[in-house]
């Protein structure tokens, strides 16, 4: 037969404990018929411990609360060596890639974007993280992984999710993208940019500069294209009934080639992320985002050139542009082939970057 064991130390228990007890002892002890006049003295006493218990279980939640943000904080980004603080960075560069995109990365790599000792003293002196941005793919650890597991040890330069790659997984890959971004790099903005697209590093970073004293800032080129309801067109939206009568247009929204949010924003991503909804299409999903908040929209055409002569042109004339790209490839047209040609022609100074002041 199994026995109780002996105790073999006292256990202390704690005030709220023992008025717990109390309570629950007062209310389970017989009662006498002649004890019934004492009930009325009972009740404010029992209301006392009530208040009590919810006076303190309150202040528990608080300094719960206040314990989590803390522990978020300490752990959102690692101090450097021999530092006593997180490092601050001017802003984070994510290069929207997929398994097959080997030639436009390198063709990137080859450009505007710097490799090795010019890429790492751009992020000392200059406070830039590029990277390029990648999940895994449905066999995680498969021979796709693993050839993007090769390459980042050549390079360096990739920043891995934890998600699944698909086409029609963009919304998802970009809203894990900001959280991990947010979590690793303490940033004034953060940048979204497809990997089809030519970009200037430091005409981008005098532009976001301009409207540092605005704390929740959305840059990009803003547009409003039709809510397309029609099966198996293009960017067709499933949820086309959410946005009105049908041929409605969407919201204003940043197109998705290249967009520039704020610190501010990006953390709200980060702290919402399980409760935000995505849409068909990536850039929608993160127009609706921030439609219900007190969001600066900032229309620059600059971010959305055209390829020469059109950015070639502005060059010349002294206004140089953010992003060039072909309208009608949503990118580059054979951008692998062609983007040597566009950075010649569109490119800014190779000084422009370690001359600039962010």
């Amino acid at each position: 037969m199994w026995t109780m064991p002996e105790p073999k130390e006292i256990i202390r228990r704690s005030t709220l404990e023992v008025e717990k007890m109390n309570l629950v002892a007062g209310d389970c002890a017989p009662k006498s018929i002649g004890d019934a006049k004492d009930v009325p003295g009972e009740v404010p006493r029992t209301q006392d411990v009530i208040q009590t218990l919810d006076k303190t279980i309150s202040n528990l939640e608080m300094e719960l609360a206040s314990a989590k943000a803390t522990q978020e904080s300490m752990l959102s980004v690692a101090p450097t060596p021999g530092s006593t603080g997180k490092r601050k960075y001017f802003m984070v560069v994510g290069i929207n890639t997929a398994f097959s995109s080997r030639k436009r990365r390198d063709s990137l790599r080859a450009t505007w974007m710097p490799q090795g000792e010019k890429r790492r003293k751009m992020e000392k002196e200059k406070g830039i993280i590029i990277r390029f941005v990648i999940g895994h793919s449905a066999t995680s650890g498969g021979i796709l992984d693993r050839a993007i597991d090769a390459e980042d040890r050549k390079h360096g330069d990739f920043m891995r999710l934890d998600h699944v790659e698909g086409y029609l997984e963009l919304a998802a890959k970009t809203k894990a993208y900001f959280v991990a971004a947010v979590s690793m790099w303490d940033a004034e903005y953060y940048i979204k940019v497809d990997d089809d697209v030519h970009v200037n590093i430091a005409t981008l970073g005098n532009t976001l500069a301009r409207h540092r004293s605005k704390p929740r800032v959305y840059v990009g080129c803003m547009k409003s294209g039709p809510v397309l309801a029609q099966k198996g067109v293009r960017y067709h939206e499933p949820e086309y009934w959410k946005f009105g009568e049908w041929g409605n247009k969407y919201f204003r929204h940043a197109t998705g080639q290249l967009y520039a949010i704020s610190k501010d924003l990006a953390s709200y991503i980060a702290l919402n992320q399980h409760v935000l909804h995505k849409y068909a299409n990536e850039d929608v999903s993160l127009g609706a985002w921030f439609i219900g908040l007190d969001v600066e929209h900032v229309d620059d055409r600059r971010l959305c050139c055209g390829t020469h002569p059109d950015c070639e042109w502005k060059a010349q004339a002294g206004n140089v542009c953010v992003a060039s790209f072909d309208w009608s490839c949503s990118g580059i047209c054979k951008s692998a082939d062609r983007i040597k040609e566009v950075h010649q022609r569109c490119g800014e100074n190779e000084n422009a970057i370690w001359n600039a002041k962010f």
